[in-house]
């Protein structure tokens, strides 16, 4: 039953990235983009977490702190770039 569970979670996360990366690509404005994607980092995490579980293991650990990692260094970034037009500081 549990894994039934599981694998019901994995259909709505899948359709959940499909949404998310329409909104990406058709978004009307650049914030809109920067959340889709946010989304998707997010989701892939918990996709990843579930495959975990599903497979008894521990070995995609590392991949989800990368996305993770990656997914926050993106959103600053782009949300910088939105705010000021550049990412570095010059100082």
């Amino acid at each position: 039953m549990f894994k039934v569970l599981l694998m019901i979670a994995l259909f709505f996360m899948s359709i959940s990235l499909v949404i998310s990366f329409i909104r990406t690509v058709k978004g009307p404005t650049m914030p809109d983009r920067i959340v889709a994607l946010d989304a998707i980092g997010i989701t892939l995490i918990g996709v990843i977490g579930i495959l975990m579980i599903l497979q008894e293991t521990i070995a995609y650990a590392e991949v989800i702190l990368v996305i993770g990692i990656l997914a926050f260094i993106g959103t600053i970034a782009l949300s910088k770039f939105i705010e000021r037009g550049d990412i570095f500081d010059r100082d």
